[in-house]
């Protein structure tokens, strides 16, 4: 859904800004966040004595995002450099009375905006999980309804040793499942407040610094820093890294469902609503549309991960530039992570798997991509008359003349004297059907598909 306070809504935010997690990191949750701190620090404060305890309630009473108008901060913003000076202003001169003298008490801008950071993250983490959830879910399912469907392994995009097509839901699963471990991880490690004042020290507070930096912590949900990040950058560096990890399991199922779905393959299809995968032109077309806008969505992560890692260098105790560099490709980057997995969760919601299409694609190649099963078994059923080499040139010399035209590769093999001495043509037809040479691929679909049932059924989620 489009924010009308987060810029220029509208045209693309549709595709490029998909999901629940977009509403997460609008201007609003931003400025909500921001003032989530600045309440939270007068608790903390009035718990510790600082302030008193009806000044923190009129301060708290005060810090709603529906109060304040985003764009109106961002145009002040330029003043002091960034949007939290002028929240503070704004929110100082709605609270009543004198205390209002005790608002954003001993912090400093920076304490604002990066604690607001995290917050929009484990925000934007819990809903980023519980769409990967339903994408775990689903690629369990498909890997267990599937885990006997034969399909042709690829490599470098040429037919190889047949897979099944449980056997390649389980290797998207299981990028899903160390993405959301990674994500885990973070959220429950790496997420923590900032608060350390003008340079990190807390002099402003005096003796009492830790106490409340533990009691907003607190507060807010968020772990406690063994002291200030504000130049100590890795904590920002980390979510990139999760978020770009993400992208990148996502990306990966994305490409391998467009290309399973072209017109020479079909052996997938999405079957959406009603004008979903048309063209302006070809009303033939049935494009796999969800799956290229998770695609395109993901793609645009590693330059924002780049941006981030290229901004973690901060000079002394606060950043000339280093800092506000990061705002726009850290929000980009969680945008464009939810919408990837949001559309990934659609595409396989509307996947629609051809096993017919599959084996007849097996087929094609009259059982070439069994040559190495071939080759196998006549090494062992020579008992060591023939070696590896002899054995295999002789199937390759099979396989090349089936290519050229020169016979069906079965005949051609039993015809071969080398061949023909060692193996018979039953057992060579036995030898290339594709669901006679899948090796582990059973046991391992099994593997994967109960880790995420453990997974599931224990609760391990990052919200």
């Amino acid at each position: 859904m489009s924010d009308p306070a987060a810029g220029d809504p509208g045209l693309f935010d549709g595709i490029l800004a998909a999901g629940p997690v977009a509403a997460m990191v609008g201007d609003r949750a931003w400025v909500q966040a921001m003032l989530d701190f600045e309440g939270a620090l007068a608790r903390a404060e009035a718990d510790t004595g600082l302030i008193p305890a009806g000044a923190a309630t009129a301060i708290e009473s005060e810090c709603r995002a529906a109060y304040y108008d985003p764009a109106a901060l961002g145009a002040a913003a330029v003043g002091i450099g960034n949007p939290a000076g002028p929240l503070v202003g704004a929110l100082t001169a709605r609270v009543a009375g004198d205390a209002a003298g005790y608002v954003h008490l001993g912090a400093t801008s920076q304490d604002v905006v990066d604690t607001a950071a995290m917050l929009v993250t484990a925000r934007a983490l819990a809903a980023l999980d519980a769409e990967l959830r339903a994408v775990a879910a689903r690629l369990a399912e498909l890997a267990e309804t599937h885990t006997d469907t034969v399909l042709a392994g690829r490599s470098l995009l040429q037919q190889a040793t047949p897979i099944t097509f449980g056997f390649a839901a389980a290797g998207w699963l299981g990028g899903v499942l160390a993405a959301r471990e990674r994500l885990a991880a973070v959220r429950a490690q790496r997420l923590a407040v900032q608060f350390g004042g003008a340079v990190g020290t807390l002099a402003a507070l005096g003796d009492n610094g830790i106490d409340v930096l533990e009691r907003l912590a607190g507060g807010l949900g968020l772990a406690v820093p063994l002291l200030p990040w504000h130049t100590e950058r890795s904590r920002i560096t980390e979510v990139a890294a999760a978020l770009g990890q993400t992208c990148g399991a996502v990306a990966k199922i994305a490409r391998d469902l467009t290309l399973l779905a072209q017109t020479e393959v079909a052996e997938i299809a999405e079957e959406g609503p009603p004008g979903s995968g048309g063209s302006s032109t070809m009303p033939h077309k049935r494009n796999p549309v969800a799956a290229v806008l998770a695609a395109a969505a993901a793609a645009q992560a590693p330059g924002l991960v780049a941006d981030l890692l290229a901004a973690a260098a901060h000079d002394h105790q606060r950043a000339a530039g280093s800092w506000h560099a990061e705002w726009r490709p850290y929000r980009e980057l969680l945008r464009t992570t939810g919408s990837a997995v949001h559309w990934l969760r659609i595409a396989l919601d509307r996947l629609r798997a051809d096993p017919v299409r599959m084996r007849a694609n097996l087929d094609r190649t009259g059982g070439l991509l069994l040559a190495e099963n071939v080759s196998v078994e006549l090494l062992a059923a020579s008992g060591g008359a023939l070696g590896r080499q002899q054995a295999g040139a002789a199937v390759t010399a099979c396989c090349r003349a089936a290519l050229s035209g020169a016979g069906e590769l079965a005949e051609l093999l039993a015809a071969d004297a080398t061949i023909g001495k060692y193996l018979s043509r039953s057992r060579i037809d036995e030898l290339l059907d594709p669901a006679g040479y899948l090796g582990s691929a059973r046991e391992f679909v099994t593997r994967t598909v109960l880790r995420w049932h453990e997974v599931r059924d224990a609760g391990e989620d990052v919200g």
